[in-house]
This record gives C-alpha cells, structure tokens and sequence, in this order.
C-alpha cells in the first residue's frame, strides 16, 4: 500500500492565500467548548421547561449520544474519504480531511472550526427536527452534542496525549493504526463500535501491536 507523506510538526500550514479564509480553517481546541456546552445546557432546559420527565430526557438524550457515533463514522468513512477524481475535488477534499492526515499533530486543525461546526449542527438540528416533536428534540439534540464534543476533545487528545486508562489507550490505538496503517479501516474515532458492527475493524493481529 502507497504510504501517504505524514509531518510530525504541530504547526499549521497555509490552506488558504486569503488570510481571512485561513484563520477560519484553524481553531484552538477549547473553542468547541464555549461554543456547544451553553447550547447543550439551552437545550436540555427547554426539554424540562416542557414538562419532559426525566426518564424520557435521559432516553432521547442517550440515543441523540448512539447518533452521534453513527454519525462521526458514516462521515468520516463515506464524506471524508470520498477520493474525487477532478483537480478541484481533490483540492477540497485536502482542505477538508487530506491536511489532517499529512498533517495528524497540526494543533490548530485537530477539532472542528466553527466555520464548519455550526453549520453543520444547525443542518443536523432540522434535519432531525423532520423527525422529532421538539420537546423530543430538546433532549436528543444535546446527546447528540455531546457526542461531538467526546468527539472532538479525544480527538485531540488522540494526537497530542498519552493515555494510561486501558479503555483510552485501545481507542488511541485504533485510530493511530488508522493514521498510520491503513486509512480504508478504522474510521470511529470516539468509538469503534460502528468499526466492528460494519465489517471495518483492523484485524487482531494489528490490536496487539
């Protein structure tokens, strides 16, 4: 298999000409902090300002958590691995995903930016909204923040950490094989469960290495 260049620099290189456009595809990793716990806590207000009990709360809010996880995967798998064939597509599909692979310990690039977090949660938030009657929603949608949130943090502890809990070194592995392996396998990255239920999963011998 063609292995792919791979930096070791944790600085960021320029995607973008205009210096606005570039400062937009880099953000501290904190800043999803600010951003999706106050919504997280608007949100789970809402549900219980609407009379929802706290059973049916901790039920959407756990499955919006299980959409998540299905969602990072299908993203990463089909989205961000989509490998166009046209000059141009290849050109986006650097900016969007190609940068973090040559670049995996890039600090500024390891989470989300909001340019693109916030239009997506605003997508997802409508999207399930077709779906959910809205005190419903009020509690699936900040499960399904915090997924994003487990997502993006261990993201970045992934690359620039040393777990010792068992639980997080088998996650860290399974994404460093993914980086640093074989980048067709491996794609949940808070979770390998859709890794496993999907056939997609690094084979035994390469967990023990």
């Amino acid at each position: 298999m063609k292995k792919n260049y791979v930096s070791n620099s944790e600085d960021s290189i320029k995607l973008f000409k205009n210096n606005i456009f570039d400062s937009l595809s880099k953000v501290h990793y904190t800043v999803p902090l600010y951003l999706f716990i106050p919504a997280i806590l608007i949100f789970s207000y809402q549900a219980f300002d609407n009379n929802l009990n706290l059973l049916t709360f901790f039920g959407f809010f756990g499955a919006g958590l299980l959409v998540w996880t299905a969602t990072e995967y299908f993203l990463h798998r089909f989205v961000f691995h989509y490998h166009p064939s046209s000059d141009f597509g290849k050109q986006i599909h650097f900016i969007f995903h190609g940068v973090h692979h040559d670049y995996p310990r890039d600090k500024k690039r390891l989470v989300m930016p909001p340019s693109a977090s916030i239009p997506l949660a605003t997508l997802f938030y409508f999207l399930f909204s077709l779906f959910l009657a809205k005190t419903l929603l009020f509690a699936f949608f900040p499960g399904f923040l915090l997924g994003y949130l487990i997502y993006d943090m261990m993201h970045y502890a992934m690359h620039h950490h040393n777990f010792k809990n068992p639980i997080l070194k088998k996650i860290k592995q399974h994404h460093m094989l993914h980086h640093y392996q074989d980048s067709s396998k491996g794609y949940g990255v808070s979770s390998s469960l859709w890794d496993i239920v999907l056939q997609s999963d690094f084979p035994e011998e390469s967990n023990k290495n």
